[in-house]
This record gives C-alpha cells, sequence and structure tokens, in this order.
C-alpha cells in the first residue's frame, strides 16, 4: 500500500492510501490546510487542536451542504422524470387519438370513393 507525506499545520504526516490515490490524498490534505491557514488568519494562533477541529467541522459543514444540495438536485431530477413521464404518456394517448381519427377519415375517404366509383359505373 503507497505511502504519502502530507503537510497540516506546519506538521508532516505519513499517510497509507489505495494504490492510485496518492495525488488525491496530497491535494484533499493541502484543502484541509487551507482550512486551517484560513482560521489562522482569522484567529491568530490560537491552538493546534482548536485549529484543527475548527478546519474538521468547516469541512463537515461544507459537506453537509453539499449533502442538502445533492439532496435538492435528486428532487428536482425526480419530479423532471415523472413530468417527463406524464409528458410521454400524454404524447402517446395523443397518438392514439390522432391514429384513431386519421384511420375514421381514410375510411370515410374510402367511402366515398367507393360511392363516386358506383356512381359513375
Amino acid at each position: 500500500m503507497p505511502e504519502v507525506n502530507v503537510d497540516i499545520n506546519g506538521r508532516k504526516y505519513r499517510m497509507a492510501c489505495e494504490e492510485g490515490q496518492e495525488t488525491h490524498l496530497m491535494l484533499l490534505a493541502e484543502r484541509f490546510n487551507q482550512h486551517i491557514d484560513a482560521f489562522k488568519g482569522d484567529f491568530g494562533e490560537i491552538g493546534d487542536n482548536r485549529l484543527t477541529v475548527m478546519a474538521g467541522i468547516a469541512v463537515l459543514d461544507e459537506l453537509a451542504e453539499a449533502e442538502r444540495r445533492i439532496a435538492a438536485l435528486q428532487n428536482d431530477v425526480a419530479s423532471l422524470t415523472a413530468a417527463g413521464e406524464a409528458l410521454s404518456s400524454e404524447a402517446e394517448e395523443l397518438e392514439l387519438k390522432f391514429a384513431k381519427r386519421l384511420n375514421e377519415a381514410a375510411r370515410k375517404i374510402e367511402s366515398i370513393s367507393t360511392a363516386i366509383d358506383e356512381t359513375g359505373a
């Protein structure tokens, strides 16, 4: 299993990850460290543990917001899918009605054609 060295709040940590996930893990660590740096800028040196906890909570807040947005989008997709299915069903019904009326018109035209042929004969 590959190992990656990441830098969080000025400290190096060696972490194991799945094969091929090294770059992803380093980018995640860098993003997490950006949260810590932002809190350092806002609050100053308030202790490593507090900074780490605050950054962790900030990341979880982002995750919760993303999950809320995903759920809303899933509801939108479900609504749009239901609306699309309803429109498709309505289109099929209209197509059947149109076909029925077209058949009726064809029968009437055929009947008129037959009557004309019989009259002319």
